[in-house]
């Protein structure tokens, strides 16, 4: 489409020269934001084109300072993150991302803020909700999530400006305290049942899974399971509260 509206424009500036290089012009731009297959989440979300190469390559580097953030690297937890990529991109792949990625790593430090503040400016704030849940799953992976490894993750949080609030609702779907419930709604135990309504309503429609329009398996997952934990809150509230 854009290549014939260039095309329009180039022939009353410069008449037939103008057409054809409008219409080149033009083709270039529709090829670029054009869709295709294996489209990761930069494509769905983000404000520019980036390749899938380098999406892969920074959601590893932000998972190997999460499995390294205690101190010891668990077995568990890269078994979690070989699983993905294995699972996403198949065998072949995976073992040619690992390898880059090795290749990397060798040549250059992994810095958490850097990498995050590559990737706010090419996803909205959405991905950046799922991409804090994904980093979590890894690090409950071996069984619990260790404060050294909470307090990296709220850093990456931090860098990614995700709000405080959506940090301590993901926390605690990962972390059990007696507020569970409350936090993961974003309210105080104090509120009404009008508010834990109204907050309920709010949290199904940030983290509803149709937001997150992906075809970026952790991401649709991280979407499913948060849903499904807000509405686990809810219920639970309502049964605490005898609520209808």
């Amino acid at each position: 489409m854009i290549k014939w509206i260039a095309a329009i424009l180039g022939y009353y500036i410069f008449r037939f020269p103008g057409a054809i290089l409008g219409f080149l012009l033009g083709s270039f731009l529709d090829n670029a934001s054009g869709s295709g297959n294996g489209r990761s989440i930069f494509r769905d979300f983000g404000q520019q084109t980036v390749s899938p190469a380098d999406f892969e390559l920074n959601l590893l580097s932000l998972c190997s300072i999460v499995i390294k953030a205690d101190g010891s690297v668990s077995q568990r937890e890269l078994d979690y993150v070989r699983q993905y990529f294995l699972s996403t991109y198949g065998k072949e792949k995976a073992n040619a991302i690992f390898r880059t990625f090795n290749e990397v790593i060798k040549k250059r430090e992994v810095s958490a803020q850097r990498i995050c503040s590559y990737l706010n400016q090419r996803t909205r704030y959405e991905v950046r909700l799922q991409l804090v849940h994904f980093l979590f799953g890894i690090a409950q992976s071996d069984g619990r999530v260790s404060t050294a490894e909470a307090d990296k993750l709220r850093e990456i949080a931090g860098y990614l400006r995700v709000a405080m609030r959506d940090f301590e609702s993901i926390m605690a779907m990962f972390i059990k305290s007696a507020d569970n419930a409350y936090k993961i709604l974003e309210i105080e135990k104090t509120a009404t049942d009008d508010e834990v309504k109204k907050a309920y309503r709010t949290m199904a429609k940030k983290y509803h899974p149709d937001r997150v329009n992906t075809q970026d398996e952790a991401i649709k997952k991280g979407a499913e399971e948060k849903f499904k934990e807000v509405q686990k809150a809810y219920e639970t509230i309502q049964q605490e509260r005898g609520m209808s």
